[in-house]
């Protein structure tokens, strides 16, 4: 099996771009597991994670609600955002500058064939980054993702996750909301979800802004540890 998990960031990048890496990443891995079943190879197939800040889109889910985004194509364009219905699970979501999104590609061959374990533990990365600021993110049962104050009135979502998998290799990911602008959340109803607000790291620390960098770089850290992964930094990509 193999544990290296190479991180490639790929800095500010339009959403399809992204996208359509993603989908040439997992093909090139899901290409390679069918050669090596059908010819008797033991070739170690590839794990991948992407960090990328996005400009202003909303993706609706393969199960989502398209009434939950609230916005039509005039005002969408009016706000700088663009849309798109993706093949993850959830429902819709808003990515957007000040956002850390992270895309792993695994094959979860290389480490465990459950995709429950495998959601708990990117949840548990953001919870491990979080706690290191000082705040106590949670889960929220029912509802993937972090959160904090949850069982509360002041409920409020931090963390945003969204993966599909086929011949266990993951795509797509977590969206954590860092220096998020919260405003474009008032244009969807947040992952269908009607009576819990959003929130972003530097409101909660009650800061202007918060170093991105750093931020991946615990990011980084803990999934290493959760995942007991090696991880390899790529230079960004141009």
């Amino acid at each position: 099996m193999n544990k290296k998990v190479v991180v490639k960031d790929l800095g500010f990048k339009d959403y399809k771009e992204t996208w359509d890496y993603q989908e040439d990443l997992f093909q090139q891995t899901f290409d390679m597991k069918v050669r090596n079943r059908r010819e008797g190879l033991e070739e170690p197939t590839p794990n991948h994670f992407l960090f990328v800040e996005h400009p202003h889109v909303y993706t609706l889910g393969k199960s989502g609600d398209l009434s939950n985004l609230l916005l039509n194509e005039e005002q969408l364009e009016a706000r700088g955002a663009t849309f798109y219905k993706i093949n993850r699970g959830g429902d819709i979501t808003y990515h957007g500058p000040g956002q850390v999104v992270g895309y792993p590609i695994l094959d979860l061959e290389n480490f465990f064939t459950d995709i429950h374990k495998y959601l708990r533990l990117l949840e548990e990365t953001i919870i491990s980054t979080m706690a290191e600021y000082g705040l106590k993110g949670e889960r929220s049962e029912g509802e993937t993702g972090v959160w904090l104050d949850v069982g509360t009135p002041f409920a409020r979502k931090i963390c945003a996750m969204g993966v599909r998998a086929s011949r266990w290799i993951t795509m797509h990911g977590f969206a954590f909301n860092v220096n998020a602008d919260l405003g474009y959340f008032d244009n969807i109803i947040p992952c269908g979800i009607r009576d819990k607000s959003v929130t972003s790291l530097n409101v909660e620390l009650g800061k202007d802004k918060i170093d991105m960098e750093e931020v991946k770089a615990r990011i980084i850290h803990h999934f290493a540890r959760h995942f007991e992964a090696e991880m390899v930094k790529e230079q960004q990509l141009t």
